[in-house]
């Protein structure tokens, strides 16, 4: 599939130094305590209700899934 292929290529060209900075700022802000944390307790304890946390969600761990996902991609080039 195109998107597949357009995802992957795009993510592995992305630097390191940006996806880690993207994860230290989008992926923890606010950082006491980091709010993506905050929201997968919520998750967990069954209190994420409103679209605007689930939303929030998304939004905090999206830099931690492109991390994952370049990790994955660089080690399966190898």
């Amino acid at each position: 599939m195109w998107y597949t292929v357009s995802v992957k290529r795009f993510i592995s060209r992305m630097s390191w130094p940006v996806v880690i900075l993207f994860c230290l700022t989008l992926g923890l802000a606010p950082f006491n305590p980091p709010h993506v944390i905050q929201k997968f307790q919520l998750l967990t304890e069954g209190f994420l209700i409103r679209p605007l946390d689930w939303f929030d969600l998304l939004l905090h761990s999206i830099p931690w899934v492109i991390l994952i996902l370049k990790a994955f991609f660089s080690i399966q080039r190898k």
